[in-house]
């Protein structure tokens, strides 16, 4: 341990002591008030319950699903390659230079903005047109 690494220790809380008397200010009924389903031991309600009246998560429509194996890509755009500092571009080395946060499932080339040097891109999927232009200035689009 360096002394530049200390750090305070963590506070702690002291946990509530019910029933301890009046004086307290949670003794006899212990901060739940009086009667009633939420003042019993295990009393409450689940969560969502709405005192019998139908739930909101079954009062709204259900529709559509979502795609349980759909595919995250990054988009990244031609505007975005031109700030790399490498020749050879992976997801990797987007990240190393700080364009792209997070690879998610792999990388889409799109075709906004101009390229303006000639790189090796190696990515999951380029659209037509991002792939012309790369190859349009000597570069190369790897699918991988």
């Amino acid at each position: 341990m360096k002394l530049g690494e200390l750090k305070p220790a963590q506070e702690t809380e002291n946990r509530k002591r019910v029933g301890r008397g009046i004086g307290s200010g949670l003794g006899k009924t212990s901060g739940r008030g009086h009667k009633g389903q939420k003042a019993r031991s295990g009393g409450g309600v689940r969560r969502g319950f709405e005192g019998g009246q139908t739930p909101l998560y079954r009062r709204l429509p259900k529709r559509g699903f979502t795609n349980i194996h759909a595919k995250k890509y990054t988009e990244v755009t031609l505007n975005m390659l031109n700030k790399s500092s490498k020749e050879e571009v992976t997801a990797e080395t987007l990240v190393a230079d700080g364009i792209i946060s997070k690879v998610n499932d792999g990388i889409v080339i799109l075709a906004t903005g101009n390229l303006e040097k000639k790189l090796t891109v190696k990515a999951v999927r380029f659209t037509k047109t991002a792939k012309e232009k790369i190859e349009a200035l000597g570069g190369k689009a790897e699918v991988i």
